[in-house]
């Protein structure tokens, strides 16, 4: 269990640590309006917000207001960029470490060494697993309706007054939470913060220690909002169900949407981003489509000049890290070329790991079938 946080705050809050958010803060946004000039006085802009944050002066400012379809209409609340460094030093100087430890193995999101991918893959394994023992089990799907906008913020705040007893860091804290209004000013963190993926998965970790240690399910998996549980009978899975929409009600002031269903293992289960069964991950066919869309896109920049193809080929193999663990062999073959002298691109040694079920391999291509050899590949652009 991670440790109280009490009089941290004067002894994290310096120069250099205010200057390190920043400079993680701008990675990879360096053209930004908002960061060029605050580059320009960036010392003196530092030194500023050192002495409010000190003097406990410091008030967050309103935010900018945007809509993106993602892929449906989501409201983003961007903050001013010196809020986005106060929301970064909060994070990694003591929300990160203060409660990310307490959270339970099965949490995926926002947490360094999880993700996507490891949760579709410990799911699969789990499937196997259950597949194994009962043949024939059932899966609850559960995913909270308009979460971020659902959060109480009261209760948000009370659940981290356990863990941080620093009053000096509680004032910003609350100033970060309650800094967004919304129809409702009790409820609503902002999307676009960098605090609110902590924030929101804080809130959730009340439900993940109730549904692993009161409930005591084994097969339990979450990524933000949604999440899985794997049960043996339908009447345990609605037993399950009733008992967790009562704790989210009660608790956290939060429903489960129209998407909540309870259906049979053989149909296999979506969940961040892909179809997955116990022999087979593939990419759901709205990621498919966006993915084509990027190439597309991506060919028209260098139609026009706006981009080299180098520079399109290194912004699209960061998605060989999505598609690299699902079975989906023409696609790949579509959007990418295999160079012949080495054929394999995937987990397994093969596209769809064909080659691990025929011991003809070992000679046609000199490796054990389970071999990682990613390599060879290149975006068709």
């Amino acid at each position: 269990m991670a440790k109280t946080i009490r009089n941290q705050f004067d002894k994290k809050l310096t120069y250099e640590s205010l200057m390190k958010a920043h400079y993680e803060s701008r990675k990879n946004k360096s053209c930004k309006k908002d960061i060029i000039l605050f580059n320009l006085k960036q010392e003196e802009y530092i030194k500023y917000l050192y002495n409010e944050l000190k003097n406990e002066t410091y008030k967050h400012g309103a935010y900018q207001i945007f809509y993106v379809h993602e892929p449906k209409l989501r409201k983003i609340q961007k903050s001013r960029y010196i809020d986005r460094i106060v929301h970064r030093w909060l994070v990694d100087n003591f929300l990160y470490d203060a409660f990310v430890k307490q959270f339970i193995y099965s949490s995926y999101a926002c947490i360094k060494g999880k993700g996507m991918h490891n949760a579709a893959i410990d799911i699969q394994k789990s499937m196997k697993h259950c597949k194994r023992i009962w043949n024939e089990y059932y899966i609850l799907k559960m995913d909270v309706r308009k979460y971020f906008q659902s959060i109480n913020k009261n209760v948000l705040y009370s659940i981290i007054l356990r863990k941080v007893k620093d009053e000096k860091l509680l004032r910003v804290i609350r100033e970060v939470i309650f800094s967004t209004d919304g129809e409702n000013s009790e409820t609503g963190i902002a999307i676009g913060n960098y605090t609110s993926q902590v924030f929101a998965n804080i809130y959730l970790n009340e439900v993940d220690q109730y549904i692993k240690h009161e409930l005591r399910v084994k097969y339990y998996f979450r990524y933000m909002d949604d999440s899985v549980i794997f049960l043996k009978t339908k009447d345990e899975a609605k037993e399950v169900l009733e008992r967790i929409k009562k704790f989210l009600k009660e608790n956290l002031k939060l429903e489960l949407n129209s998407k909540t269903q309870i259906f049979k293992s053989k149909q296999g289960v979506n969940f961040c981003g892909y179809k997955i069964n116990e022999y087979r991950m593939k990419i759901r066919n709205r990621g498919k489509k966006k993915l084509k869309n990027k190439v597309k896109t991506l060919k028209n920049k260098i139609k026009e000049g706006k981009m080299t193809s180098k520079e399109a080929q290194k912004y699209l193999c960061g998605h060989l890290g999505y598609i690299k663990y699902a079975n989906n062999y023409n696609l790949i073959n579509k959007l990418f070329i295999r160079d012949k002298s080495k054929a394999q691109l995937l987990r397994g040694g093969s596209f769809n790991n064909a080659y691990a079920s025929n011991p003809a391999c070992y000679r046609e291509y000199n490796y054990a079938p389970n071999t990682n050899t990613n390599n060879g590949f290149r975006p068709v652009l």
